[in-house]
Parts: C-alpha cells; sequence; structure tokens
C-alpha cells in the first residue's frame, strides 16, 4: 500500500541535515582529534568537549554553505541529509548503504578505540 508522505517544512528538514553533517561527519572527526592532541600531552585551552562541539559545528556550517553552494564539491557534503521527502531514519539509512560511509565508520570506530585504549 502506498503511503502519501508530507514534506517538511524548509527549517526544519535544514535543521536536520544540519545536525546529521555535525553529528555524523564531524564529531568522530573532532573527537579523534581531541584525543590525539590528549595523547601527545597538550593539556592547555578549554575544555575538550566545548572545542568538540564548537568544531564540529564550525566545520558543519562551513561543509553546508560550500557544498550547497557548489555541488561539484563533493568533500563532506551529503545532498541527501538536506532531502525533505526523507524521514530523518531514511537519510540515516541511505548514508549509512554508501561503501565510502562504511569505511569512514570503521575507521572512526577503529581509530577513537586506539586512541582511548592509549591515551586511557
Amino acid at each position: 500500500m502506498p503511503f502519501i508522505t508530507a514534506s517538511k517544512s524548509g527549517p526544519l528538514n535544514w535543521l536536520e541535515g544540519f545536525t546529521l553533517t555535525t553529528i555524523l561527519q564531524g564529531f568522530p572527526m573532532f573527537a579523534a582529534a581531541s584525543l590525539i592532541v590528549k595523547l601527545l600531552g597538550d593539556h592547555h585551552g578549554s575544555s575538550p568537549v566545548l572545542t568538540i562541539a564548537l568544531a564540529s559545528i564550525f566545520y558543519s556550517i562551513f561543509v553546508v554553505s560550500v557544498g550547497s553552494a557548489f555541488p561539484r564539491v563533493k568533500s563532506g557534503y551529503e545532498a541527501q541529509f538536506f532531502d525533505a521527502s526523507l524521514s530523518l531514519s531514511e537519510k540515516i539509512a541511505r548514508w549509512r548503504a554508501k561503501p565510502a560511509t562504511s569505511l569512514q565508520l570503521m575507521a572512526s570506530v577503529l581509530l577513537l578505540s586506539l586512541l582511548v585504549t592509549i591515551a586511557g
């Protein structure tokens, strides 16, 4: 039985896409960078949690603005995160189905696990 799905409003859809970009792409990268800095013994600066959160947000702002302005630049921008016809779970499922995403997630998990073990 086919279902008719209503599109989400523009601001809600943009917020979903921005949040997915921040959490799924920015956060693992900056968490690994923060663990590497801790591993190197640098304890100066502000809270690592604040640094990771702000860096992930600024990364997402940059990627979303550049990716939407220049569609040929594919580095980090996922157009399906901003597809209003998809639900949040469908956006994540389609992102996870890509072969490059599996490699990215595996590398992030292994890197973070290794760094946490070493920095422990």
